[in-house]
């Protein structure tokens, strides 16, 4: 189902296409190459200094299925709802410290995340959907998953093909049909000074 934004000036098609969809396929696995993809264009994105604090964990239920259900066991009861139905889940890490110096890098969650924008741009220049979720128990992954301790869990990501809203039930499927929102230009983005908002 594609939701395009209704955005206030037009916009190139990928950004306007791109949402996080939560109706996938069940029977349909993602393409080896296809993950490479995304996984390559999370690789290009910005980082300060070039550093690449990015970090990612993926578990294809076809190929690992007791590493994907770990990684399963570590969402919220709210999306395991849905999340069930993805045969791929990835977990974006935030690296702590600069690797060339020690110090600590402010900069690695921003980074981390133009990496995951990158990739879901990927994902919907393939067709598939990629749904990054907030809701997820990132102690419980750093402990399955051994991950440092210093490292940031920043999110989940589920990635599949997309199926029909008629898939989800209730509430997740209104929230599926329903139009897509945002807020006007003016109330985020400044011009000049803080709270003059662009028109």
């Amino acid at each position: 189902m594609l939701k395009p934004a209704q955005t206030q000036v037009p916009i190139v098609d990928i950004i306007a296409l791109r949402w996080s969809a939560r109706a996938i396929d069940p029977n349909r696995s993602v393409a080896h190459e296809n993950l490479l993809a995304l996984l390559e264009a999370a690789r290009w994105a910005p980082s300060c200094y070039g550093e690449q604090p990015w970090r990612y964990l993926l578990w294809d239920r076809l190929h690992d299925p007791d590493g994907w259900e770990q990684a399963f066991d570590c969402l919220s009861e709210g999306n395991k709802v849905w999340v069930k139905n993805a045969p791929v889940l990835m977990l974006s890490v935030a690296a702590p410290v600069f690797r060339t110096t020690g110090k600590p890098n402010r900069w690695s969650q921003h980074d981390t995340g133009a990496a995951s924008e990158n990739l879901c741009l990927q994902a919907t220049a393939l067709g598939l959907v990629a749904h990054q979720m907030g809701g997820f128990d990132a102690a419980k992954a750093k402990e399955c998953f051994a991950i440092p301790d210093d490292y940031v869990c920043m999110a989940m990501i589920a990635i599949g093909h997309p199926a029909h809203p008629s898939l989800l039930e209730g509430e997740l499927r209104s929230r599926e049909e329903a139009p897509r929102e945002r807020l006007p230009l003016g109330e985020c983005f400044f011009q000049g000074a803080w709270g003059k908002g662009i028109v």
